[in-house]
């Protein structure tokens, strides 16, 4: 089975630019380094480029705990997720 997380963000309208930068960074860099990152997505509403939603595959939960402690989630985590006004995660599990 794999590990989905499902993100709704609501970016601050003045930090759309800046965070946009760093969320397209770190997903790259997940694509591209983690083995167990099948996949990454970053989908914006057309109608609202504040609403941002993240969709991630991962192999199983150690694959996701793995992202977790990468250089480039906790910079993000610590430089981009301050310019949000709201942060809400959803947990799945392929079946």
């Amino acid at each position: 089975m794999s590990f989905v997380l499902a993100v709704q963000l609501r970016i601050k309208p003045e930090n759309v630019d800046a965070f946009m930068g760093m969320l397209l960074e770190n997903a790259q860099h997940a694509r591209e380094t983690e083995p167990g990152c099948k996949q990454f997505d970053v989908l914006v509403d057309p109608a609202d480029r504040t609403k941002v939603m993240l969709y991630e595959v991962y192999a199983d939960d150690k694959a996701f705990e793995a992202h977790q402690q990468t250089p480039h989630f906790k910079k993000y985590l610590a430089e981009a997720v301050p310019l949000l006004a709201a942060r809400e995660r959803q947990i799945w599990k392929r079946v």
